[in-house]
């Protein structure tokens, strides 16, 4: 077991840390941490962003996470710019050295920009919520660029406001998501409450000049012109500020089994890029994934090679269209959807997805199931 003495520093303000910071306590270590945030929040939750808080039935004080122990140091407003992994050091904006015996990397991604103008909108952090909500209230129509989770999330929350939304993707509307039935559920659902859905499948060119985007032109000449133009086309690890350390590639962080970058430096959530296939690597960037791999990440600080290995569970959620659904697994192109209870149509139900007669993922529609019986049915544990 190594050392638990030592300070540890967690870059990075997300889930991912918060989770980090218990973990290594749980874990044994009695030695500072230090929590080094750019934001100038305290830690707060992300998956209401595009929900309650943009439609302002919730208050915004509810996203905040439960305040940190006090045995571990906060600091917002601390930019990481650097690191010198053979002196140990975090080099921050303002020019300070912040030094550390091990390293936990949890800067997350940030939101993909199809320009640089800043009327261009996303929603990934507390201020860009903020910004749009209050954008909605007195907006008529708005643009979504992207059809995935968010889009679909931010284009039901305008909805439910008033605003008249279009939504273009390049592909069908979340059928990479949830396979086509399901993807036919929401979408129907989508229409019904009077949404375009639009298809680019050459891609878009954003129009207007300086600080506005008045909307888009696709690859075959259309225009869709709205008050507001917000792209959800997915997002990028925030690595660069690991350039010359070759820690990190555009693709992320590579880590081992174990969450390690080196024996010394782990990593955990939207960052972390892992093996996919031959050479390739691939990042998750889920809720629950950034979860499992912190409270890996952290065992594996304090115990080195006697920490469990990481072993991913996927899991996420969506609220969208008056519609709760959960999803234990990992839906592959040419999976089979079943349902197993209730119905998609009526009410609520449990569903099941197989690829060549081997169940992947399971889920429910505006169903409460145990996610550990989702799990099960997601990959059934072998017979004996």
């Amino acid at each position: 077991m190594r050392s638990t003495t030592g300070t540890i520093v967690i870059v990075g303000g997300s889930v991912a840390a918060t989770t980090a910071s218990d973990a290594l306590r749980q874990q044994g270590h009695d030695g500072p941490i230090t929590v080094l945030s750019q934001e100038s929040y305290a830690p707060y939750v992300r998956p209401p962003l595009s929900k309650a808080v943009l439609k302002g039935t919730e208050p915004v004080e509810s996203v905040f996470m439960t305040a940190l122990p006090s045995d571990v140091t906060l600091r917002t407003g601390a930019r990481a710019t650097g690191l010198d992994a053979d002196r140990r050091r975090v080099l921050l904006a303002d020019g300070e050295e912040v030094p550390y015996d091990g390293l936990f990397l949890a800067t997350g991604a940030r939101a993909r920009r199809l320009g640089s103008s800043p009327g261009e909108l996303v929603v990934r952090d507390l201020d860009d919520a903020l910004a749009l909500r209050d954008r909605l209230a007195i907006a008529r129509s708005a643009l979504i660029i992207g059809g995935g989770f968010l889009g679909m999330e931010i284009a039901s929350s305008a909805r439910s406001l008033g605003v008249e939304v279009t939504v273009i993707d390049r592909d069908p509307h979340l059928v990479r998501q949830f396979g086509r039935r399901l993807a036919a559920r929401l979408t129907a659902a989508a229409t019904a409450e009077g949404v375009v859905l639009a298809r680019a499948a050459g891609g878009v060119e954003l129009l207007g000049g300086g600080e506005e985007v008045t909307g888009v032109r696709t690859g075959s000449g259309t225009v869709h012109e709205a008050d507001l133009v917000i792209t959800a086309v997915g997002c990028r690890p925030n690595v660069e500020w690991l350039a010359g350390t070759g820690l990190a590639s555009p693709a992320g962080v590579c880590v081992d089994s174990r969450c390690r970058v080196r024996p010394d430096i782990v990593a955990a959530g939207d960052l972390v890029a892992r093996l996919h296939g031959p050479g390739g690597l691939r990042r998750t960037p889920h809720w629950a994934n950034a979860l499992d791999q912190a409270r890996v990440a952290a065992a594996a600080l304090v115990r080195g090679g006697e920490a469990p290995i990481y072993r991913p569970r996927p899991f996420f959620w969506t609220e969208q269209w008056g519609l709760d659904i959960k999803i234990a697994g990992e839906i592959r192109p040419g999976t089979e959807l079943s349902v197993l209870d209730g119905s998609l149509d009526e009410g609520g139900a449990l569903v099941q997805w197989t690829l060549d007669g081997r169940p992947v993922a399971a889920g429910t529609v505006n169903r409460r199931v145990p996610i550990g019986r989702l799990h099960k049915l997601a990959a059934p544990a072998p017979a004996a």
